[in-house]
């Protein structure tokens, strides 16, 4: 698939509008014009930007993505290796606007892992988002929630959306900004 490309719906979906992140139905039939691929799909639709879900692919005539089972537990792993994992997994997460991942971005703002008493691990995110009044912030803290879930030994996470210190350009990482051509 290529970026801006022209696709009639195959099927009703629910779309999340970009930055509002109120949800509604696209109708089978609407032409959309995809603007991204990561982390979902971005499409332009009705005069704005809407959000769709890994699992409406099929909406888009594309296959749906096979839902990840859950990472086996391969026994004790160093805390320095789990944390890494830990970042990699919140670098699978997008913000629908922008095709750099939430870490690159520099949304999160901290993240720390805690041993339960069961022997599993317990993530605990704090993040922002670019702007103040976008409304995808609760659709972006349940993405990289569930990507947490789906890490081995993970029981629990929790993703908090704060605002302080408020988020700038300047928290990006290098690969960020180049990504965006301001570095």
């Amino acid at each position: 698939m290529a970026a801006n490309e022209v696709i009639a719906l195959k099927r009703d979906c629910q779309a999340t509008q970009i930055p509002s992140g109120h949800v509604s139905t696209l109708s089978a039939g609407l032409e959309v014009t995809i603007t991204q691929t990561l982390g979902g799909y971005t499409v332009s639709a009705r005069g704005g930007l809407y959000h769709i879900a890994p699992h409406d692919a099929d909406a888009l005539g594309f296959e749906k993505p096979a839902v990840p089972a859950k990472a086996v537990d391969a026994g004790a792993v160093d805390e320095k290796v789990f944390e890494q994992q830990v970042w990699e997994a919140l670098k699978n997460c997008y913000d629908p606007e922008i095709p750099v991942n939430i870490v690159d971005l520099g949304l999160i703002y901290d993240m720390r892992t805690v041993q339960s008493p069961q022997g599993g691990r317990r993530v605990d995110v704090k993040m922002t988002l670019t702007a103040r009044g976008c409304g995808m912030g609760p659709v972006i803290a349940a993405d990289a929630r569930q990507k947490l879930l789906g890490l081995a030994s993970v029981e629990d996470a929790t993703v908090e959306v704060v605002w302080d210190p408020p988020w700038n350009p300047d928290m990006m990482s290098p690969e960020g900004k180049k990504r965006l051509g301001m570095g």
